[in-house]
């Protein structure tokens, strides 16, 4: 069964197909390729950090190559969180480490034939909840309940709470806007590479390839770097101390 398509004039482009389906309570639950596609990457990314782990156990005063490129990694990825976070990076530091390689992975899967989970707008709005969930966890244990009735009525009086749909109504935004700018940015460049390789058939050599830089490559590191610079934004200014 397919759950979704996208079909072009020769046959089909893009997909996410149903693998197995099992009954919850009377409804049918699918396990589709966008699950396996998920599993796959997070199976790598632990089995990267297993690796990694036992390597920097028995780290060399001179590192080696391996032991270079985990500290690039760890002292680009602690650069970027205490730049963006300040005092609360060391609170949020692990959790924006890991949502960035997950999605830089994911959003780097399709240079190996995956379908990226990025592409499934289930996965980006769930990394967006997150966040969402994160921010108003950070309100609510930094804030009174008059300062977040302030702000929610913010920038008419606290007594004329008119502006409070309005505010209450952005704040849903937040995970909307932040899960439909992954998830469209990724499927437009799936979209994309499905389109050209069933164009293109046998003869797609060298010209895809140089699209998969775009696309896969730029264009996914910097969609990751977004995201995460978005989540770190909202989650710090949610302390009010900035």
């Amino acid at each position: 069964m397919t759950v979704g398509i996208l079909l072009a004039s020769d046959g089909v482009v893009d997909m996410i197909k149903g693998l197995h389906s099992y009954e919850v309570f009377g409804q049918t639950v699918w396990i589709t390729t966008s699950h396996v596609c998920i599993a796959i990457v997070w199976l790598s990314l632990v089995i990267f950090s297993i690796i990694a782990n036992k390597r920097l156990k028995h780290a060399t005063e001179v590192p080696d190559g391996f032991q270079n490129v985990l500290e690039l990694m760890v002292s680009l990825l602690d650069g970027i969180v205490e730049g963006s976070m300040g005092k609360h990076a060391k609170v949020f530091g692990n959790w924006i480490c890991t949502i960035f390689c997950f999605i830089l992975v994911s959003n780097l899967s399709g240079l190996v034939g995956l379908r990226p989970p990025t592409a499934d707008y289930g996965t980006t709005l769930a990394l967006a909840l997150i966040t969402f969930v994160c921010i108003h966890v950070v309100k609510v244990r930094h804030s009174t309940a008059k300062e977040i009735w302030i702000d929610k009525c913010s920038p008419m009086p606290p007594w004329l709470p008119l502006w409070m749909p309005i505010n209450i109504i952005s704040d849903i935004a937040v995970p909307i806007s932040m899960s439909l700018r992954l998830f469209a940015n990724v499927l437009s460049g799936t979209i994309i590479m499905g389109l050209v390789y069933g164009l293109l058939g046998k003869f797609a050599i060298v010209w895809p390839a140089a699209l998969h830089v775009y696309f896969d490559i730029f264009s996914g590191a910097i969609q990751t770097y977004v995201f995460c610079m978005l989540t770190m934004t909202y989650i710090n200014s949610s302390y009010g101390d900035n």
